[in-house]
């Protein structure tokens, strides 16, 4: 049973895709290499479509940058977005060489005129805009007035907000983060009160791998618990890919994306006989990003294994130098140690 009820926000089309409106929550992830690269961009692309990633993110800090969308987006399966600061003329080039979304503050972009100019191309193109706010680039008055805050944050979504909404487009995707964790959840439950626009929700500039995941695991998963968020980015210090596997595991802890393979594993104890750190990491990246909908158990004894993950399709419980296989917490047979992970595999390739 579904726990979680997710905040009904309004449907907003990138792309292929859908963000908002009830749609599956979609994970993204950004380019780390030079835009201005099309053979490396291009790869990098390929590379995590394959590894899952829903809608990809790509700097455009030039007109050269600009002109290589054409050609990295004529191979792209997903949508592409185009991440601008400050140069109007390069939101409107992104949009005119194939960008699915772009992402630009209307309020840093100059006067009323130009914003018009995008605008009226993003209208014409029927292209969303997400404004993104970051705690650390915030307006000088609003920090005089409110400090570096959560409101702060919020009431600069909200002045770009009806820049847009002024000129009569609505088409409006938002984000407003932070490294904070806790101004970051406090930003998004404000903002979520406040508007009906989907939400990209992440932590900025998380960190490393293990940090990193740390943080975004806590402040997404809170956002999320609680229906906040359409779509989410966990932003890391390393391979991009990385990203999108912590994003899903986040998703699937929840209960909100339910596909894929769920490894559950003991922490091991005095009572493991077997290697269970490292059948339990072959495990895992062996079945890594597997078509199919199952729970696989890696647990370290017989005493309490079975029974612990009986509510997994399949998984082992080791023993003394072997494992027991089983089943929905019926025991199938007996493997020795050095079988367990070919034996595993194999049983759940075949389900």
């Amino acid at each position: 049973m579904e726990c979680i009820r997710r905040k009904r926000t309004k449907k907003i089309r990138v792309g292929g895709i859908f963000i908002g409106g009830g749609e599956p929550v979609s994970v993204q992830s950004m380019t780390n290499t030079d835009t201005r690269d099309v053979a490396s961009t291009t790869d990098q692309v390929r590379v995590l479509t394959e590894e899952g990633c829903d809608i990809i993110r790509l700097a455009v800090p030039d007109d050269s940058a600009a002109d290589s969308l054409k050609s990295i987006k004529r191979s792209m399966k997903i949508p592409l977005v185009a991440d601008i600061h400050f140069d109007y003329r390069l939101a409107i080039a992104s949009m005119e060489n194939g960008a699915d979304k772009i992402r630009i503050n209307p309020g840093n972009i100059g006067d009323i005129g130009r914003v018009k100019k995008v605008v009226d191309v993003a209208k014409q193109r029927e292209i969303p805009i997400r404004i993104g706010v970051n705690a650390g680039s915030l307006e000088k008055n609003l920090i005089a007035k409110y400090g570096v805050t959560a409101h702060a944050m919020v009431e600069s979504v909200l002045g770009h907000v009806r820049i847009l909404e002024g000129l009569d487009f609505g088409n409006i995707i938002i984000s407003l983060k932070s490294s904070s964790v806790p101004m970051t959840i406090a930003a998004y439950r404000e903002i979520s009160e406040r508007i009906d626009y989907p939400l990209h929700i992440g932590v900025t500039e998380a960190g490393t791998l293990f940090g990193g995941t740390i943080k975004s695991c806590v402040g997404l998963g809170c956002l999320l618990a609680e229906g906040i968020g359409d779509t989410i980015r966990v932003s890391l210090t390393g391979d991009p890919r990385e990203e999108i596997r912590v994003g899903y595991e986040i998703l699937k802890s929840l209960g909100i994306k339910k596909q894929g393979i769920e490894i559950i594993s003991c922490p091991t104890c005095g009572r493991c006989r077997i290697d269970l750190i490292k059948i339990a990491q072959e495990v895992e990246r062996r079945l890594m990003g597997l078509d199919k909908t199952l729970k696989v158990a890696v647990m370290g004894c017989a005493v309490n294994g079975p029974g612990e993950a009986k509510e997994a399709d399949i998984g082992i419980a080791g023993g003394e130098g072997e494992a027991l296989l089983f089943k929905k917490g019926e025991i199938i047979k007996k493997v020795p140690q050095e079988e367990v992970v070919d034996v595993l595999v194999k049983e759940v390739l075949g389900m």
